[in-house]
């Protein structure tokens, strides 16, 4: 198995530092609000990653911690009235039910950063003493430069930092790039005791000091979004390895972003929508199948016609096992015994081949720096090949057997993909349910929302009103927000 390492910028072939066992950190959400479907990518992506180390014998250790005190989950209780506390286990409880509903079980372990305060107060006095950190003004700072690696993760100078980079001044820092690792509290602001004064952790040194409390000083496996690479991601490296002397991760797994119009979804860019939002529009396992159906890598363009094209290729899926079953249906006790060997007629050798050959193709794509879109390539390949032997179904024993054994083979590898798990009728009918009183394909929806658009751009009202009229006739509600127009069938 190879994986890409943000540290070498290059594949590796992964073997796990302890023989049979895999720690993997995995960064997780600050819990100050729902939610949104970038958030999904890296808890599917990362889902999907365990999943595979798991299948392959691998006993995974899987850490995903919570945020639960920052500047934002503060900011949010004076909003709103609560405490901080009170904030941070609303959202937690968000979470884990939006996880839920995805169809995504918990990680193994989900810490939370305000239960960790002794492992925190302990590393960074590990920092204080070897020389890597000072306190200044009841705040404590990671010397930057003492660390002679400090940018090798990010593949960026201290000297292009320095030059290059807007820093606000500290009059506490004795360098203006060295950044916080406990911050002193201020008037009514939660604040824990430390031997610098009562305050809180910075964002940073939390994830190093329960990585490292839960899977040891070097550890296999660390990931997160594209956009954690710096500064978190190697403020993390820099400030773990400085206190230790050892390696911190030995691989660090990045997801390529969530985007709209080709610009990052985030909260602080006000250009989001929640897991609930695309959950009441979209069955989770069309969203689980959107979010996997490129590579973990690349960047990902949400857009409810693209979630929609999603629906109509697990549609596709779910009705080959479907017809599978009907066929199968008269003989209850047919084993997939002994592999079929003998090429059907309306197949050739070649096409036979690469139908038992889906399993060894499938695990090589994963192999491949989690290749799912290459995977998913290869069930879709199975299902074309079947739908023309189901063209011309029999009662011979070989034909029914080498249906039965693709079918298995089906659910099994969509096991590791988190798909292709429930009862295929079932899923049909729910699949179906929007677009079988549909007169119009999503593509056309699409092309009828951009021509409504450039009409309001040139102030025709009368078009823009009569193209909503015109989809509201065949069921589509059209919503207008600041990241665009998104459409939904009418209940």
């Amino acid at each position: 198995m190879q994986l890409y390492n943000t540290l070498s910028r290059r594949k590796e072939p992964f073997k796990p530092l302890t023989p049979g066992k895999v720690g993997f950190y995995a960064c997780g959400v600050t819990v100050y609000d729902d939610s949104h479907l970038g958030h999904a990518r890296s808890c599917v992506a990362f889902e999907v990653l365990v999943r595979y180390l798991r299948r392959r014998g691998l006993q995974v250790t899987w850490v995903r911690n919570f945020t639960d005190i920052d500047d934002k989950i503060i900011r949010r209780a004076r909003d709103t009235g609560l405490s901080w506390k009170e904030v941070a286990e609303r959202y937690i409880a968000s979470f884990s039910e939006d996880m839920t509903a995805l169809g995504l079980p918990p990680a193994d372990i989900e810490p939370k950063a305000t239960e960790h305060i002794p492992q925190i107060l302990a590393l960074i006095q590990r920092l204080v003493d070897r020389g890597f950190a000072y306190p200044g003004g009841g705040d404590v700072f990671f010397r930057v430069r003492r660390f002679p690696d400090y940018g090798k993760l990010s593949g960026q100078k201290v000297e292009d930092m320095e030059s290059g980079a807007r820093i606000e001044v500290d009059p506490n820092k004795e360098d203006p790039l060295d950044f916080v690792l406990w911050k002193g509290s201020k008037p009514g602001e939660p604040a824990w005791d430390s031997p610098w004064g009562p305050g809180r952790p910075g964002w940073h040194i939390e994830c190093s000091a329960m990585s490292m409390h839960y899977l040891g000083e070097t550890f296999d496996l660390h990931g997160g979004g594209q956009d954690l690479v710096f500064p978190h991601h190697e403020n993390e490296l820099a400030q773990s390895e400085a206190a230790t002397g050892q390696p911190f991760a030995r691989f660090w797994l990045h997801h390529g972003l969530l985007t709209i119009n080709q610009e990052k979804m985030s909260k602080s860019l006000g250009n989001f929508f929640t897991v609930k939002q695309v959950l009441a529009r979209f069955p989770a396992e069309v969203v689980r199948f959107f979010l996997i159906n490129c590579h973990y890598r690349s960047p990902l363009d949400f857009s409810d016609a693209a979630l929609a094209e999603a629906e109509t290729a697990l549609l596709r899926l779910y009705a080959c096992l479907a017809r599978i079953q009907e066929v199968l249906r008269p003989y209850p006790d047919l084993k997939p015994q002994p592999p079929v060997d003998t090429c059907p007629d309306n197949l050739t050798p070649e096409e036979f081949q690469r139908l038992g050959s889906l399993r060894t193709r499938f695990d090589a794509a994963m192999d491949d720096d989690l290749n799912t879109g290459q995977a998913l390539g290869y069930l879709f390949e199975t299902v074309r090949l079947l739908n023309r032997l189901l063209e011309t179904p029999s009662a011979d024993p070989a034909f029914l057997r080498l249906l039965r054994e693709r079918h298995d083979e089906l659910v099994d590898l969509g096991r590791v993909l988190n798909l292709l798990q429930a009862d295929p009728q079932t899923m049909l009918t729910t699949l179906r349910q929007k677009a079988a009183d549909l007169a119009i394909s999503p593509t056309e929806i699409q092309q009828l929302i951009d021509e409504r658009t450039q009409a309001r751009k040139n102030k025709d009202w009368s078009r823009a009103d009569a193209i909503r009229k015109q989809l509201i006739d065949l069921d589509i509600l059209l919503e207008d927000t600041s990241q665009g127009t998104i459409w939904r069938v009418k209940n």
